[in-house]
């Protein structure tokens, strides 16, 4: 069966070889695909990966030789699952690959909101030290995390690793999920209505995934529902929140700062509110992107793939 991989850039920029997947069969890779040319890059396809690139439903129509897509990410909103159910074409994810990393990411925007690290070292490369009368100076308010209290949205796999770590820093945890799991895991934590959980705590992190039910619910209601200290993180998706009324309450100060992995369009368009927002820190959508959970995604990717051509597809999340 012939694969086509439409966008491998961001997998494999040079360091993660293809070499799992090329042992499956004939395969094509196109480091990005621009939505004109996705139909003429994937007509001969029988399986496809894609990672950002749009699968849609008038594109599915158009590919009846297509069997399978495995997607290159967890996330799978960027093909219409339904209309390749409806196909009878199994679409796959990549569960839990980045889990690690990206708990480890949420915390390097946490310390660099509460400890500043980048800001202090730009300031002792700048001279400021040298030119400095004291032994020591901060720039701002450095914040101790042990005591504070971390709201988890969403507590699934990656939910549950932030919990791990800020219990470690000494931090109460409380999560929010749409079904309170019946065994929530070794980390104490309680569960609270999202309107509590964003009034409660010092810190809010999203770690659940872009439904179209909940796109946009984070908002100025619940944003001033926060403490006028407390900290935003989103490493899930940019759609969850309502940028405006994100930058909104940092400028005005109804919150103390932000710190994003993902923003509502990627790449970020010039025009972005939160580009000129006060006390917000970004990363470009890196905390799935380490190596060791590159190359597990890798892993993964083609053991979806070869469970389908065996006969037995895994890591499916529609029902042909």
């Amino acid at each position: 069966m012939k694969i086509v991989i439409l966008d491998g850039y961001t997998i494999n920029p040079g360091d993660n070889p293809w070499t799992p997947v090329e042992a499956l069969g004939p395969c094509t890779i196109f480091e990005r695909t621009p939505p004109e040319l996705v139909l003429e890059r994937a007509k001969d396809a029988d399986i496809i990966l894609t990672s950002k690139v749009k699968l849609t439903a008038a594109v599915l129509e158009q590919l009846p030789q297509l069997r399978y897509v495995s997607l290159l990410a967890t996330g799978y909103n960027n093909v219409d699952v339904a209309a390749a159910a409806k196909r009878g074409i199994p679409v796959a994810n990549v569960p839990a690959y980045s889990t690690e990393s990206v708990a480890q990411t949420t915390f390097a925007l946490l310390l660099e909101l509460t400890t500043r690290v980048g800001a202090h070292d730009a300031s002792v490369k700048a001279g400021d030290w040298v030119r400095s009368t004291d032994h020591s100076y901060w720039i701002g308010t450095l914040t101790e995390l042990e005591g504070l209290t971390m709201g988890i949205v969403g507590y699934g796999t990656i939910g549950r690793a932030v919990a791990r770590v800020a219990h470690a820093f000494g931090m109460k945890v409380i999560a929010h999920a749409p079904r309170i799991p019946a065994d929530p895991g070794p980390t104490p934590v309680s569960f609270l209505p999202l309107e509590e959980l964003f009034a409660q705590a010092d810190v809010v992190s999203l770690n659940c995934p872009q439904t179209p039910d909940n796109t946009g619910f984070v908002n100025a209601d619940l944003l001033t529902r926060m403490k006028p200290t407390a900290f935003f993180l989103n490493l899930a998706r940019g759609g969850l929140v309502n940028e405006a009324d994100l930058a909104d309450a940092l400028n005005r100060g109804v919150i103390a700062g932000a710190g994003l992995d993902v923003v509502a369009v990627e790449p970020m368009v010039a025009d972005n509110p939160l580009l000129k927002a006060k006390n917000v820190v970004f990363t470009p959508h890196i905390a799935w992107a380490s190596l060791a959970a590159r190359k597990r995604l890798m892993g993964i990717v083609a053991a979806n793939i070869a469970s389908f051509i065996a006969g037995s597809p895994q890591n499916v999340v529609n029902a042909p």
